[in-house]
């Protein structure tokens, strides 16, 4: 079995989001995926393996499975054509937790993720999720996975030392905290944390931007739009709506490959 570990949503080394990438020619046992993919110790590892029209796609962090990863899939997509599974021209078709995505490259090699749209609704946060964040919100919101949280600037952002213990315990995946930009190059910035799920702090999270990417369109009057994640090691989407679905554009680059040998 190849493992690839892929950048995703950076044309540089050691930007984005690292992920993982395990091909296999078969399902595999579900404890040993985890095991693994504790072992690589990267915030997700995504197995593939060919199922009927595409890929059965599923993505393991160092603790749990998840139903839904950006990075992961634009990695796994990104393997697909790198190492020939399928021909440039054709689309990339993963069977999931979250039904069927797809992956294509646009006319830039951009690759487009097409994912579901999780708009947040407005909701109040436990009040131990804000103690934790320490700041103060525009708006807090929540959808089927994460709570979203609004500050009034991207300094406020940057300045976010969140009490990962405490944030833990919210009844949710992740907390996504986000802001205008003050870079005229991006619409919005965020940073995402789960450490609930085993990731303090994400670099680049893909699904995220399926809350992000309707609220802020919605906020800003505007269907189109550049968005930077904010962690130590950064990452650059374009994104769009497209009615009850989001498109999330990035560039990825691998890094590493291997060899299973157990």
């Amino acid at each position: 079995m190849n493992i690839y570990q892929v950048d995703a949503f950076t044309d540089k080394p050691f930007c984005g989001n690292p992920a993982a990438v395990c091909v296999l020619s078969r399902p595999a046992d579900e404890g040993w995926m985890q095991q693994l993919a504790q072992e690589m110790n990267l915030s997700e590892t995504a197995f593939f393996h060919p199922f009927k029209d595409g890929y059965k796609l599923r993505w393991f962090t160092p603790t749990r499975e998840v139903d839904l990863c950006g990075h992961a899939t634009l990695a796994s997509a990104h393997i697909l054509w790198e190492a020939n599974y399928i021909s440039p021209n054709e689309s990339a078709r993963f069977h999931t937790r979250s039904g069927l995505l797809t992956a294509r490259k646009n006319r830039e090699q951009w690759i487009e993720l097409d994912f579901p749209a999780l708009p947040p609704e407005p909701a109040e946060l436990p009040e131990g999720v804000l103690t934790a964040l320490g700041v103060s919100p525009v708006f807090t919101g929540k959808n089927g996975m994460d709570y979203l949280v609004e500050i009034g600037s991207e300094a406020e952002l940057m300045r976010v030392r969140p009490d990962f213990r405490k944030l833990a315990e919210a009844p949710v995946r992740g907390v996504i905290v986000t802001s205008r930009s003050d870079n005229n190059a991006y619409d919005f910035v965020s940073r995402f944390f789960a450490p609930a799920a085993g990731v303090d702090e994400d670099p680049v999270t893909g699904s995220a931007h399926c809350a992000l990417t309707p609220y802020w369109a919605g906020k800003l009057g505007k269907n189109q739009l550049n968005a930077f994640q904010a962690s130590y090691r950064g990452g650059v989407l374009k994104v769009r709506t497209s009615g009850d679905r989001v498109i999330l554009a990035g560039k990825a680059i691998t890094v590493l490959k291997g060899e299973w040998l157990g």
